[in-house]
């Protein structure tokens, strides 16, 4: 059996808006934690995940964390970026069309008003690969647990990740799965073995993003 790797699947950077953290920190801090790859999964744009690719392209997975009418869809392995504002039906039908893998972070969150919440979730379930069953920013620890349960319940793979906005956050979610090749179909296959881990990143950081939504005047899709 390989030695499982340790694997952040939703982190952000200044290229998200509510994020000032420099894409090349991102770098440092997987290397210092011992990460063997990391999802970038920008708001609404591939600019940031797209940079890191081509910067360190063993470390990264091209990912987009996508604002929709109803809530947040989170894919890996996009080739072309799907815009905020569509209905879940089309950027569904977007992703699929691409050969994404799609889950839906922090699908039953009670803080955040970006979650899908649980009707819509059981809604698309059929459509997605996943569910993030851990997220280092939900604020109640029961949030995630009812996420993995709705995982389990309906046979769904699980994701998980910090949710990364800040450096000191970069790998406080991950899984620890199998080794795979970067293509989505190994990745479909290893997720299926996934052993989701981490650590609450705590309040503060919340009100960092919302300092940073004010500050951040970097260029973005």
């Amino acid at each position: 059996m390989p030695d499982l790797w340790k694997v952040d699947l939703h982190c952000h950077t200044w290229y998200s808006r509510d994020c000032l953290m420099d894409p090349r920190t991102v770098v440092d801090r997987a290397l210092a934690l011992g990460l063997n790859k990391v999802a970038i999964t920008e708001h609404n744009n591939l600019a940031g995940a797209r940079f890191l690719k081509q910067y360190a392209p063993d470390l990264f997975i091209v990912g987009e964390e996508i604002k929709t009418t109803a809530g947040e869809f989170i894919a890996y392995f996009v080739t072309d970026e799907v815009p905020k504002g569509l209905s879940p039906e089309e950027t569904l039908e977007r992703l699929h069309a691409q050969g994404a893998v799609i889950s839906i972070p922090h699908p039953v969150d009670s803080w955040r008003r970006s979650a899908l919440g649980e009707a819509a979730t059981l809604k698309y379930i059929d459509q997605v690969d996943a569910l993030e069953v851990f997220n280092a920013r939900c604020l109640v620890s029961d949030d995630n647990d009812s996420a993995k349960a709705l995982a389990k319940r309906y046979g769904k793979l699980m994701t998980a990740g910090s949710d990364a906005h800040t450096a000191d956050e970069v790998g406080n979610g991950y899984l620890l799965l199998p080794p795979f090749a970067d293509n989505a179909a190994s990745f479909r296959e290893s997720l299926a073995q996934a052993q989701p881990a981490g650590q609450p990143s705590g309040l503060w950081v919340h009100f960092r993003s919302t300092w940073a939504k004010a500050r951040n005047t970097k260029p973005r899709s």
